[in-house]
């Protein structure tokens, strides 16, 4: 019933098969150094759109999500190299949400690197219909999935051609310890997640989560993955500094995105949202320039 009601809603122009990832190519490792190089930034913008936390005024738009995205967007496509939707924030309104996410992936374009923060990861043939959904139906360039099951729930994922698993390594959060940080034959899990789990794919199509709040791990975590990229949250509201990352993680062609999302989309609740998130996200950028010298 979902799905029907999802068809209908959708503009006639918008119905037509889906764009496969072989006819839109996701961006490649050497596409994304290049835009880290250009702008001088691994800046990665979290797109986690709170309806309750918007700016009032937008609620009367036909789309106050899709309006706040794109005013956000606007305000920082020059100084970051990525974005990331965290779907949970468009799937909890349903129908229209979904149709906000997708005009927000396609607004963003090709020059940025597009993640659906989907924490996906179940049996082999669910897998692929979620990779299906979010590489094919959706252009994005990556997602993020969750290792438990093991390979046959990840694998799926790297089979899109140029398209990017990104593995839930070593989060921020606190239930972090539950697992992660528990000791199995002399390392911790997360270890054993890394390495393991880093020869499923390559340099080229998987990247690892680590949070930032973990800075004094990533210097080892460098050891066990010393080529793969890493998406970096935390850095911000949750208290991980920009600085320790940034000595410890980076590596030649950078292979770091630091990812903030409520410092910069929620620097202000007023009509100078947009500015105010610009104003947040050049003072990042800077920082990041200068780390890259």
């Amino acid at each position: 019933m979902f799905l029907v009601k999802f068809a209908i809603s959708l503009p006639e122009s918008r119905i037509q098969e889906p764009v496969t990832s072989n006819q839109q190519p996701a961006m490649t490792r050497h596409q994304l150094v290049e835009q880290i190089h250009k702008k001088r930034s691994y800046l990665c913008v979290g797109l986690d759109t709170d309806i309750t936390k918007i700016p009032k005024h937008l609620l009367s738009e036909p789309d106050p999500v899709f309006s706040f995205n794109k005013a956000i967007i606007d305000a920082t496509k020059d100084l970051c190299v990525s974005y990331k939707i965290n779907t949970a924030f468009y799937e909890a309104l349903g129908v229209k949400g979904w149709e906000a996410m997708e005009k927000t992936v396609h607004y963003i374009g090709d020059e940025h690197f597009k993640i659906a923060d989907a924490k996906r990861g179940d049996i082999g043939n669910t897998s692929d219909q979620y990779a299906k959904a979010f590489f094919e139906t959706l252009p994005f360039d990556a997602i993020t999935v969750a290792p438990y099951m093991g390979s046959d729930s990840v694998k799926p994922f790297l089979q899109h051609k140029g398209k990017w698993a990104i593995v839930l390594g070593l989060t921020s959060n606190k239930g972090a310890i539950d697992f992660e940080l528990l000791h199995s034959e002399g390392e911790f899990i997360y270890e054993k997640v890394l390495q393991t789990a880093s020869l499923w794919g390559t340099t080229e199509n998987l990247m690892f989560v680590i949070g930032a709040t973990q800075a004094n791990a990533f210097a080892d975590i460098r050891k066990l993955t010393p080529h793969h990229f890493y998406l970096v949250p935390g850095v911000g509201a949750q208290g991980g500094s920009l600085k320790e990352i940034s000595e410890q993680a980076m590596i030649k062609d950078c292979g770091i995105l630091v990812n903030l999302s409520r410092a910069i989309i929620y620097a202000s609740d007023g009509e100078d949202f947009a500015e105010k998130a610009r104003i947040v996200a050049k003072e990042y950028q800077e920082e990041m320039q200068e780390y890259m010298k």
